[in-house]
């Protein structure tokens, strides 16, 4: 209970910055970023209405709806973020802050508040997903269409909702194709980061290999890199001939000296792939006994 009340400052941490962002980098270069927020700036830009009301009349309704049919924990977390971010950006708006906000006259390089404010607004966004807290908006409407249809890709449905934006934005910000480009830049950057900020630190390399020194290998896997490996009996199509296969997975890092290692062996043969993600104790290697899993 302690650890989760700890949680609430990062929280509110987090979506102070995110406002302070749209202050200093959105809002002074005229374009619209992502999904509900995307919309509430272009709303904001044409009456005049502050995103912080904006943002607390799309969240709360399905903030309400994710706590009483989804994940408690995680509607909470996320409604302390969406209030602190809609409560920080109607004060800050009272605020004078021209003097350190993003903003060209000439507008040569206005490219730089979207990629900032991207880069920060992934970073947010990947630090609050790591620990069940979202950003509100588009977040909530996937939760709770998970729910209903586990199946369904969301993804399209944030690509509908960006590419609405980004349309909208030429019309609302002047009939101009520079908030649309600004808007896909910020999108893009955003993604980036917060992909990877989730997977960045689990990100590894799997080596599926083909020898006939699987216990030595796998000893110089274990005593030099610190991971372990799976011994499969494996048997080759064209000749039949029994071999064995090792599959390991180790860090992106480590890639060239389990390399390496297996140029000592002949006749060993090795693919390799990406992983995306891995689950369990893989990032810091760990003291393991001289033998195979």
């Amino acid at each position: 209970m302690v650890k989760k009340l700890l949680k609430f400052p990062l929280f509110i941490l987090l979506a102070s910055l995110s406002a302070l962002s749209y202050q200093l980098f959105i809002f002074p270069n005229s374009f619209a970023p992502a999904g509900f927020n995307g919309i509430a700036t272009m709303v904001q830009h044409l009456f005049g209405i502050n995103v912080g009301y904006l943002s607390l009349l799309f969240n709360v309704p399905l903030v309400i709806a994710v706590f009483v049919l989804v994940d408690k924990e995680f509607a909470v977390n996320t409604l302390v973020y969406t209030l602190t971010f809609s409560v920080d950006l109607i004060l800050l708006s009272k605020v004078d802050l021209s003097a350190i906000m993003y903003q060209t006259d000439t507008g040569t390089s206005t490219i730089i508040g979207p990629l900032v404010a991207g880069i920060i607004g992934g970073a947010i966004l990947g630090a609050a997903f790591m620990m069940n807290c979202c950003s509100g908006g588009t977040e909530l409407v996937a939760a709770l269409i998970h729910k209903f249809k586990p199946s369904y890709d969301f993804v399209w449905v944030t690509f509908v909702l960006n590419s609405v934006v980004a349309v909208l934005s030429f019309f609302v910000f002047g009939f101009n194709f520079e908030p649309v480009i600004l808007c896909i830049l910020y999108c893009y950057s955003m993604s980036v980061v917060s992909d990877k900020i989730l997977k960045g630190a689990r990100e590894a390399v799997r080596f599926e290999i083909i020898t006939n020194y699987p216990e030595e290998i796998a000893k110089e896997v274990i005593d030099t890199l610190g991971h372990s490996a799976t011994l499969i009996n494996a048997e080759g199509c064209y000749t039949h001939n029994k071999k064995n296969m090792l599959i390991c997975v180790v860090n992106k890092h480590q890639f060239v000296q389990l390399k390496q290692i297996l140029a000592k062996y002949p006749d060993t043969f090795a693919n390799v792939s990406n992983v995306s993600y891995t689950i369990g104790r893989f990032k810091y290697p760990r003291e393991l006994s001289s033998t195979v899993e």
